[in-house]
């Protein structure tokens, strides 16, 4: 998935809004009307917590960072689905997706993890890996990685 991003000054938040709305609904119908979990991969535009960029005060209330933004991401979770890397490292810090194409930043590690994988609460045990492959270049995101048993 790619989520919208809210631009500059949430110019766009109402729009990030909907979508956020619009798309956990879909994952909640589509596990509803197959009766099977769900995985969901990719660009969510929002480092959820403080711990997922590393400058977060100064970020606050920017796209990708707004209460806003965050909030939609907690109800996601809070309905049915799993942030994948983060519940299996907790307290780990420094270990982001995603860094701007200035000021150094992938040198200097200024990112934001806001790429993720979600599942469904019910294989959430299933998870037998998850990463975040920073060793890897050729975009100002970097891949994450999942292995599930099922």
């Amino acid at each position: 998935v790619y989520t919208p991003n809210a631009q500059n000054e949430l110019a766009r938040i109402d729009v990030r809004m909907a979508w956020d709305d619009a798309y956990r609904g879909f994952l909640n119908a589509l596990e509803c009307e197959t009766g099977k979990p769900v995985v969901t991969c990719g660009d969510f535009n929002v480092a959820h917590e403080e711990i997922d960029l590393k400058n977060p005060k100064s970020n606050r209330g920017n796209a990708g960072f707004s209460d806003e933004e965050r909030g939609k991401f907690t109800e996601l979770l809070n309905g049915g689905f799993t942030d994948t890397w983060r519940a299996a490292n907790p307290d780990v810090e420094g270990v982001y997706s995603w860094w701007s194409y200035r000021f150094n930043a992938r040198k200097n590690n200024a990112g934001w993890r806001i790429d993720y994988f979600l599942v469904s609460d019910s294989i959430a045990a299933n998870v037998r890996d998850t990463g975040i492959r920073g060793d890897i270049f050729g975009s100002d995101h970097c891949p994450v990685t999942l292995t599930l048993e099922l």
